[in-house]
């Protein structure tokens, strides 16, 4: 029996915009007029007061430097930014003091059962106690309302709290018509350290409709974007104690000779799919980039001299937002989630439900700058989720996993998380039009 092989399928395409939300025009660093978390505060005080005053409406909304004038054993609404005190987060202060004779610091866990918890506004702070708010299920940064009262020790007695929630409002970005089509997600290619070429060849000749029966040609034609959640170069770095300048400078120039090498195969692996396919590339925190706080920029031209020639190519920030077909695309390398499971070291709360956590708590990266380098914005804070995303993802984690969100108001989202192709040889692929999400494996085993 003949195997009819002459079909063709025509590659899918669909309207596509990036928001620019991330791009940074200017950079300054000498404006101090305002605070960060300021800023995050004013942004998102409104919305936290209107959902507090929704769970509980009997009760009166009180200043933080108002709290002790007003305060006569009755219960009041406070709003403002929270600070989480850990004695084993990194201190700069600490190091320097130590005269670069550092000492190892705990990497993946900043918790101890010894953290406390502070509420601040523009002008002071309280401390927060009681039994009613779990430490560890929070983190420094989040703008949130609290209802208590104060106790003649000066701290503030929880009884209860709560955050912003969901961005529920029209979107300006979104549309109501979604077309027909699929985005493909992949991170952590980790080049410098992932010798298993067999993996990346199969995943560049299926992307490109070189692998597969008609069938599965007919399914790679309908990849209309393929997204690559940062960390392409490298999935981690070494930190090494201070032993001399000569043994240093020997090993970071033995680093930027293996990121040399990894942006040539990388350059070689894009100018092959983009013959053929659109591709969205985003930076990670180990990628060469010309910077390492976020948001981070997208990757110098220079650096891919192949890739850069072509239309399909295009260069995004982390974290990054755009429309693709009609759906709110959002999502980072996977950075800030990483960082608030070392600020809630102690929680058993998996990466997927931090990541609703933040749509909760409507920001992207809430732990920085305490934890997370991020540019030091004054007058906004463009981290403060300002859209309802229909597919919100997070590159780099350890493992597939997925979930379909869906509010009061039946506006849904699909979270993602991108398992590291380098270690687990999977990619993942969404449909816009359903938001159903397929595991795509390249190795010798499904995972």
């Amino acid at each position: 029996m003949e195997v009819d092989d002459s079909s063709e399928y025509d590659r899918k395409i669909v309207s596509f915009k990036d928001l620019g939300r991330f791009k940074l025009t200017e950079r300054k660093y000498n404006d101090d007029s305002l605070n960060i978390y300021i800023a995050r505060l004013n942004d998102l005080r409104e919305d936290t007061l209107h959902k507090a005053k929704l769970k509980w409406t009997d009760y009166q909304h009180v200043e933080v430097s108002h709290l002790t004038l007003e305060s006569s054993g009755r219960s009041y609404i406070l709003i403002g930014v929270l600070y989480k005190d850990q004695r084993l987060k990194p201190s700069l202060l600490r190091d320097l003091s130590k005269e670069l004779q550092l000492e190892a610091q705990p990497s993946n866990n900043y918790a101890s059962v010894d953290d406390q918890l502070f509420l601040e506004d523009e002008t002071l702070r309280v401390k927060l106690v009681g039994n009613h708010m779990d430490i560890q299920e929070v983190v420094t940064g989040l703008v949130c309302a609290i209802l208590g009262h104060e106790l003649e020790n000066g701290t503030f007695l929880v009884e209860d709290w709560c955050f912003p929630g969901y961005y529920l409002k029209p979107s300006s970005v979104s549309s109501s018509l979604v077309e027909d089509g699929k985005i493909l997600l992949i991170s952590g290619l980790d080049l410098v350290n992932n010798t298993d070429e067999f993996s990346l060849d199969l995943l560049s000749e299926w992307i490109t409709g070189m692998a597969g029966c008609t069938n599965v040609q007919k399914e790679e034609a309908a990849i209309a974007k393929v997204i690559i959640a940062g960390n392409s170069i490298r999935s981690s770095t070494k930190i090494f104690s201070h032993k001399g300048y000569h043994e240093i400078k020997s090993h970071d120039q033995l680093k930027i000779k293996e990121d040399v090498i990894a942006m040539h195969k990388l350059d070689a692996f894009l100018s092959n799919i983009l013959n053929y396919c659109c591709v969205v590339l985003m930076p990670g925190e180990f990628d060469p980039t010309c910077n390492y706080s976020m948001p981070q920029q997208p990757f110098h031209p220079c650096t891919l001299e192949k890739s850069v020639r072509f239309k399909s190519m295009h260069g995004a920030t982390n974290p990054w937002i755009a429309n693709i077909g009609g759906r709110v695309v959002a999502g980072s390398c996977g950075g800030p989630i990483m960082d608030i499971m070392k600020i809630a070291g102690l929680s058993p709360l998996s990466s997927l439900e931090w990541l609703e956590r933040t749509l909760i708590w409507r920001h992207y990266a809430p732990t920085g700058p305490d934890t997370l380098p991020i540019y030091p914005f004054f007058k906004n804070d463009p981290f403060v989720i300002n859209e309802w995303p229909d597919i919100y993802f997070a590159g780099n984690m350890n493992e597939y996993d997925t979930k379909l969100v869906t509010a009061d108001e039946g506006h849904a989202v699909r979270l993602i998380c991108i398992p590291k192709f380098s270690e687990t040889k999977t990619a993942v692929l969404v449909n816009l039009q359903d938001l159903t999400t397929q595991p795509i494996s390249f190795g010798d085993r499904l995972t």
